[in-house]
Parts: C-alpha cells; sequence; structure tokens
C-alpha cells in the first residue's frame, strides 16, 4: 500500500474529518462528561497497565483508529513477521527477533528451517560461558578472575545492553562490574581503563561482521592495552566475540570457540535478548536472562492474540499515530520515573528513530505524511527541574510517556511515595493545568497571572507496573518493539532497515583515507575548508607548549 493509498482510505479520511470538527473540546471536558473515560481508556496485559485516557480520545476516534489499523493490513503484517517472511523488505530479510526469546521446544522457521534451537544453542553457550567466569573456571592469562568486563559495541550493541545494566542493578553480580565503550573518542577508553586492572579485565567486542569502524577501533585500542600489560599471548584469556566472522575473529587474535554467534534476521536495535546480551547474562546470571526472555516473549504472544481493542502494543502504536499525523506533534517525551531505566530513552530513542525515520515507503514512493517522531527524555524527577517548564507552558506540543512502578526497588519506602506523587501529578498537570480562575482565587497578583497560568489539555500516557522486575523489563520493550512496528505499518515503512546511517560511514572512510594521505576525494568547498583548517591545527604544537 502506497502512501496515496493511506491518504484516501476511509479510516484516515473520516480521522481528518474528526479532527477538523474537535474545536474547543478539552481533556476537562472529555473527562467531566464521560466520568468512566479512565477505564474505558486502559488496558492491561504482562504485568503492564497503559492509562491512555488523557488523550483527545471519544470512542468515535478510537474505533477510527482501529478500523484505520486494519484497513492498513496491520494483522497481517504481524503475522507475517511471525512466520518469519522477508518483512524487512529491502534487505530480503525475516524480522525475527520474536525467535530469540521463543521457549526451547517452539517451532519458528525462516527460509523453512527451524532456527529455535540455533537460538537455544546460544543461549546454552552464553550460560555456560557465565557460569564459568563467575565461578573462576575462566581466569584471566595471569590466574586471575576477571572482575571488570567492557562491552565493545555501537548503536545496538551497546545502547541494548547499557541500558539493561541500569535496569537490572539490583541484580548484578557483586563481583563483578561491566562498562560500556562505544564512543571512538579516546577519551573514552582512557576513562574505562583507568578504572581496571588488565589482568582482571574481560572485553566483548560485539561486530556482528567484525568491520564496524568504531567497535574495531576500540578493540584495537583495548587489545595494544592488554597486549602491552600482560603480552601478546594473553589475548585469547582477555577477549571474546560476538560476531559471525570466525576468520577476522582469528586474525584478531580470539579463540573462535568462544564467539558467541547471531543471525542477520536479527536487526541491532532488537538484539539485546541475542548474544549482544552477552554482557548483560554476565553482569547478573542466566536465571536473570531467562526471566528478561520470559517478558519479552509474553508480550509477543499478547501482540499476537489480543484483540486490537486490548491489544497494548497496537493501542500505543495508533495513540501516537493520532498525535503524530493528526495534531502534528513533532516529538515525544520518554519519562521513566525509575532511576533505573535512565537509559531507558536513549534506547527508546534508537528503536523509534532508526526504525521508523523514513521518508520513503516500501514502494519507493515519498511518504505524503510524517513518520517517526522525535524520541527524547530524562528519569523523572531529573527532567521536572529541566525541561518540563516547555511541556507545560511552551508553545510546542509533546505527547508523553510516564512509566512508574508501584513498589520501589529500596528498601526507602518514602521516597518512592515521592517519587510516584511527582509522576501522577506531572500527567494530571498536563492534562488539567491550572486557570486564571483558580489564580485569581488562591490570591495571585493579576499582572502575574498571565505568566503563571497552566493551560493544561496536554496529552500522555501512563504506563503502570507492579514491580521493575526482569520480567516487567522484557514485557516493556517488547511493548515498545511492537509498538514502533505499528506505526510502520501504518505509514507502509520497511522499519528493520537503516539505509540513512551508510552514508556517513562511507564518507568518514573517504575523509580519513584524505587525512593519511592515502587519497585525494572531491569534497565541497567548506569540507574542503575545514579540512585544512583541521590538518594545520591537529599538526601544530599547541600554544604554550
Amino acid at each position: 500500500m502506497s502512501k496515496t493509498a493511506l491518504l484516501e482510505l476511509a479510516p484516515w479520511r473520516a480521522l481528518k474529518e474528526q479532527r477538523a470538527r474537535w474545536g474547543s473540546w478539552t481533556l476537562e471536558t472529555l473527562f467531566r462528561e464521560h466520568p468512566g473515560r479512565a477505564t474505558e481508556f486502559s488496558a492491561e496485559a504482562c504485568g503492564i497497565y497503559l492509562d491512555y485516557s488523557k488523550n483527545w480520545l471519544t470512542p468515535e476516534i478510537f474505533g477510527l483508529l482501529l478500523d484505520l489499523a486494519r484497513a492498513c493490513g496491520l494483522k497481517e503484517r504481524r503475522d507475517a513477521m511471525f512466520a518469519g517472511d522477508h518483512v524487512n523488505r529491502t534487505e530480503s530479510r525475516a524480522a525475527f527477533h520474536a525467535a530469540l526469546r521463543a521457549p526451547s521446544g517452539t517451532v519458528m522457521c525462516v527460509d523453512g528451517e527451524n532456527v529455535v534451537p540455533q537460538v537455544q544453542e546460544v543461549l546454552h553457550h552464553m550460560a555456560e560461558f557465565t557460569g564459568n567466569i563467575h565461578s573462576g573456571n575462566w581466569r584471566g592469562a595471569t590466574g586471575r578472575r576477571i572482575r571488570q568486563v567492557v562491552n565493545i559495541g555501537i548503536g545496538g550493541s551497546y545502547l541494548g545492553p547499557e541500558m539493561a545494566y541500569g535496569a537490572l542493578r539490583q541484580w548484578r553480580h557483586p563481583d563483578l562490574h561491566v562498562h560500556f565503550l562505544a564512543n571512538v573518542d579516546g577519551a573514552a577508553f582512557r576513562d574505562i581503563s583507568r578504572q581496571m586492572d588488565p589482568a582482571e579485565t574481560l572485553f566483548i567486542v560485539a561486530s556482528k561482521t567484525f568491520t564496524t569502524l568504531e567497535t574495531m577501533t576500540n578493540a584495537r585500542l583495548a587489545r595494544q592495552w592488554i597486549a602491552e600489560a600482560l603480552g601478546e599471548q594473553a589475548v585469547p584469556r582477555h577477549f571474546v566475540a560476538v560476531s559471525t566472522n570466525a576468520e577476522a575473529v582469528r586474525s584478531f587474535g580470539m579463540d573462535p570457540a568462544h564467539m558467541f554467534g547471531f543471525w542477520d534476521w536479527v536487526g541491532g536495535r532488537y538484539s539485546l535478548d541475542s548474544a549482544i546480551g552477552l554482557s548483560t547474562m554476565l553482569a547478573t546470571d542466566n536465571g536473570v536472562f531467562q526471566e528478561m526472555l520470559r517478558g519479552f516473549h509474553a508480550m509477543d504472544c499478547h501482540f499476537r492474540e489480543a484483540p486490537l481493542e486490548q491489544n497494548l502494543p497496537v493501542l500505543l502504536g495508533m495513540v501516537a499515530i493520532w498525535n503524530n499525523n493528526f495534531w502534528d506533534a513533532e516529538s515525544q517525551a520518554i519519562l521513566p520515573y525509575a532511576y533505573d531505566l535512565a537509559r531507558l530513552p536513549a534506547y527508546l530513542q534508537q528503536l523509534q528513530m532508526e526504525s521508523n525515520g523514513k521518508s520513503i515507503d516500501m514502494d519507493g514512493r515519498q511518504l505524503q505524511v510524517r513518520s517517526a517522531p522525535i524520541i527524547w527524555g530524562e528519569p523523572g524527577t531529573d527532567g521536572q527541574h529541566s525541561f518540563y517548564q516547555l511541556l507545560h507552558q511552551g508553545t510546542r506540543l509533546v505527547p508523553c510517556d510516564f512509566i512508574g512502578f508501584c513498589q520501589p526497588l529500596s528498601d526507602l519506602g518514602d521516597p518512592h511515595d515521592l517519587l510516584m506523587a511527582n509522576m501522577f501529578a506531572q500527567a494530571e498537570a498536563l492534562a488539567f493545568g491550572k486557570s486564571d480562575e483558580v489564580l485569581r482565587k488562591e490570591g495571585v497578583p493579576e499582572w502575574q497571572i498571565p505568566h503563571r497560568i497552566s493551560p493544561g489539555n496536554r496529552p500522555s500516557n501512563v504506563l503502570l507496573a507492579d514491580a521493575l522486575t526482569p520480567y516487567t523489563i522484557g514485557a516493556l520493550l517488547g511493548l515498545y518493539e511492537h509498538s514502533v512496528f505499528t506505526q510502520g505499518t501504518i505509514w507502509n515503512i520497511d522499519s528493520f532497515d537503516q539505509w540513512g546511517v551508510e552514508l556517513g560511514k562511507v564518507l568518514s572512510q573517504r575523509i580519513l583515507q584524505d587525512m593519511r594521505g592515502e587519497t585525494a576525494h572531491f569534497h565541497d568547498g567548506s569540507t574542503r575548508s575545514l579540512l585544512q583548517r583541521y590538518h594545520e591545527k591537529r599538526h601544530t604544537s599547541s600554544a604554550g607548549e
């Protein structure tokens, strides 16, 4: 279906009409006229309760959004993805991350082959290795136990494991500390290496092809650091690989027996529950990792089986379509009220913006509607004293997802009540604000009233779970994965490729060759000028030296 067809669909046209007729309706009006609204516009699955009542929805609009999902073939495309079809059309691949968390004995086929046994074999390899590290059976070259692990990767090979390391803080192994190295700036490696003893450090190099420029640059720095401290013979005891390129792994100096593989039907941003999660398993244990997989799988089953009107990923995705395409919301804030989910906004930023940041549909035609919103955010309550001013009184519309938990992660109970009181209050304030009438009753000076009015009527979702557990983390991430897929289906785009990332990689390689004097590629006037200035400053002593 092309985007021209999307604009001609009856539900799309009806939604445009509903938007045009909206008039002066506000969230306050909607709640006043429909007292049961919070129950009507909420759903629950896999331990997650979604309240989406604070959005500009009526029963008629809600029905039209689900009609739109049906008309765009969401059910059919969902079923094709779970069947292992090549839904990643531009790369002619399946997008089969659901197989990574399928229980043993499940049959899930790609190109006629059941891949679940392969997945289980890798998981077993990961668990065996984790057990050897934790027990001390695997030691460094000097015989000392491994106490520091560095995950070297970038993009999905970094954001997922780093996010999970924070989220699983309370299940971490007490004697093992994990670090994450992605930035190719040498200062990043210097900072991490200062915290570690080479004799007690293990590096995980995560690169499917073992050619990713940033990852391999950092890997070579790490190799040099180990070799200088412990000798070349130490490399195999201090490096393992998450890759499919056995020859490159061997050339680096690692034993391919300590290579953990994955498949081309696993996209980087969907790979946390593959071997890319090795650092996550090492940081906790196999049982914790398996619980996270169980949460992922539960949300997979819910997405496949639940009716659309009760389907959490569909509801979250279609509300986002309504806000983005019919209310012109350009961004969306992710606001977890949990310190341990500090990196969730960055993780979801990649998930949404790399998946759906496209302007061409699957028929090769220019989109006629907006695709992915800009995803950003910070954990509460930090953000309240940063950017919430804009959320409440600014000129931009920013729908928000508030994410909270009923049980605290620490034994300090009172702060958790304050934390959650803040979350509920922020969602309430965004929806209902504070009027000039209320301010006058409170005795606020007339001249100050315009500055203190909070207009309210700003949409948000609240996702509330009992506790932040490994199972809940998996379910929450699965929820957002399938929400992103839902939105991509409406826009008829390929949510599993990322060709836009490639051009910058190619150009950086060319420019690096030019810097080294190996080539002389043509560049525009600005780039030539910048390169000349960089060359002059880079190769001259700084002032005062």
